[in-house]
């Protein structure tokens, strides 16, 4: 296989197992508010307390994977996006350190609430500004000359999109993992960011093909549209099977399940749309692409860290498999 697709295939798998794993844990956390009641913000933040920070080991290394394998696109994303991503850094600071400190206070427990909540929130918010704005392309010109140029109605409503995306996530997280009434208000609350995640996706697909000649041309040339068509179909298919899914408790992690799928079908039609474009219109994944040698000496490391990630992440889940029945002591 070709180095640079080999490693244009790795930074999909970082940058998906990301958007997955710590995307239900930004999901619990967006869905905070929601949860008031006495033990309940005790018992969200114990459900994701052991797996959070391991999460984000797949934004490190994905991180990794773009500025060691395609520092062109490092370089013109960093740049770009400056902002955004220092604000989703910050927010995830926060959010970490929330975690630390809501455990141990007392009078200051609310603000460390609101850390881990608006933290969550922004972090999501911007993770969708960037992708929005990727997507609808970025132009080089135009940013030299407004600053805030990546800042577009359509990047703002795919910022609200992924949030919403993360608490389906979240929500079905929390009914995996929980009984009774939270279970009962996940499930409740699922079952509207269902709804509501699926006309955001449709909304999104709609104005990406609409705004784009290229995009456009990529589905709905030929028999394209038919090819593709598995896409929608099936998004729309696990849709209604997390529905349902969520009335049945002898089978509790298949909403999960199902919403993970939804991700994964609308991340294959992302990079169908793009491919084999980093930088819409500017950058391919060969035009950004480090040297040959430079992609064989990186290999090394691949072989020998991306096994012992996906080692201690699943041992992690497994060891901690199972209900939170004790928010106090945790599992």
């Amino acid at each position: 296989m070709d180095l640079i697709l080999f490693y244009f295939l790795l930074l999909g798998f970082a940058v998906l197992m990301y958007v997955l794993l710590d995307g239900f844990d930004l999901g619990v956390g967006i869905l905070y508010p929601w949860f008031d009641r006495e033990g309940e913000r005790d018992h969200l933040m114990r459900s994701i307390s052991h797996v959070w920070d391991g999460n984000e080991t797949w934004l490190v290394f994905g991180g990794v994977v773009l500025f060691a394998a395609f520092p062109a696109a490092y370089a013109g994303i960093l740049s770009t996006f400056y902002l955004p991503i220092i604000l989703m850094l910050f927010a995830l600071i926060f959010r970490g350190v929330a975690f630390e400190y809501r455990f141990k206070a007392h009078r200051s427990r609310p603000y460390w609430d609101l850390a881990f909540s608006a933290g969550s929130a922004t972090a999501a918010f911007c993770q969708g500004l960037i992708l929005g704005s990727i997507v609808q392309g970025v132009n080089a010109e135009q940013i030299a000359d407004v600053s805030w140029y990546w800042l577009s109605p359509f990047a703002i409503l795919t910022g609200f999109s992924v949030m919403a995306g993360y608490a389906l996530l979240g929500s079905c997280y929390l009914y995996m993992k929980s009984r009774d009434r939270i279970q009962q208000h996940a499930a409740h609350l699922a079952k509207r960011l269902i709804v509501l995640v699926m006309l955001a996706m449709v909304t999104v697909s709609l104005w990406t093909v609409m705004s784009s000649d290229d995009i456009r041309e990529r589905w709905f040339s030929g028999m394209n549209f038919i090819y593709l068509s598995p896409l929608p179909i099936l998004s729309a298919l696990f849709a209604w099977f997390a529905w349902r899914g969520l009335h049945n408790t002898d089978h509790e992690a298949r909403p999960f399940w199902f919403a993970a799928a939804i991700f994964l079908l609308g991340f294959s039609g992302l990079v169908v749309s793009l491919f084999p474009y980093l930088l819409p219109n500017q950058l391919t994944i060969w035009d950004a692409a480090s040297p040959d040698t430079s992609l064989s000496f990186l290999l090394v490391g691949i072989v020998i860290f991306v096994p012992l990630i996906l080692a201690y992440t699943l041992w992690g889940y497994r060891v901690f498999a199972g209900k939170v029945e004790d928010y106090q002591e945790g599992y």
